[in-house]
């Protein structure tokens, strides 16, 4: 079973609308995603490229903005600032992958050694975060967590940001994302 199966199977026993649930459906679209431009043709790369980074951009920073304050109360503040770090330089890999061409081996070598550190970030998360917020956090609480991720996945940016991939305060002073970000922090609730 691949991972992005095992992915799908742990989310489906978890209750609808669960964040944990839904996290772990975005990572198998996201390995999905990786599996796709592994294979793809330079057109359909650049299609399967845009679709990742659109769904990297808008997971990581629903995550930053609601998994991660939890994280840090149930698996610790270590852990929820390693996994900003993370969150920190994918964000700096995919702005530089933005500025190649998907048809040069650079990016060809550039995606796969970005899959594999999107992976290991994906499985800490897996095997520490997530286990921890559905142990000490009720389902209640877990399915508003899930209502909050999809508002603010709505409203979060579909390109990455690394100077603001671990910091909700510079997210603020970005100038564009300023707006987002309130918009946001009023739908969810901060």
């Amino acid at each position: 079973m691949s991972s992005a199966e095992a992915e799908r199977n742990a989310a489906a026993e978890l209750p609808g609308g669960d964040v944990v649930a839904l996290l772990l459906e975005q990572h198998a679209r996201i390995r999905g995603l990786f599996a796709e431009i592994a294979t793809a043709d330079a057109a359909g790369r650049k299609r399967a490229f845009d679709d990742l980074r659109a769904l990297l951009a808008v997971h990581e920073a629903a995550e930053e903005l609601i998994v991660r304050p939890m994280a840090e109360k149930t698996a610790g503040k270590q852990e929820a600032e390693d996994r900003n770090e993370e969150e920190k330089e994918a964000a700096r890999v995919l702005k530089q992958l933005e500025g190649m061409d998907v048809a040069s081996p650079e990016f060809l070598r550039t995606i796969a050694e970005f899959e594999q550190a999107v992976g290991t970030h994906a499985d800490h998360e897996e095997q520490q975060e997530f286990p921890a917020i559905v142990a000490q956090c009720t389902v209640v609480q877990r399915r508003m967590m899930g209502d909050r991720l999809r508002k603010a996945e709505h409203l979060a940016p579909t390109h990455p940001h690394p100077a603001t991939a671990d910091n909700a305060t510079a997210l603020k002073l970005t100038g564009p994302f300023t707006a987002m970000v309130d918009r946001a922090r009023d739908v969810i609730g901060r």
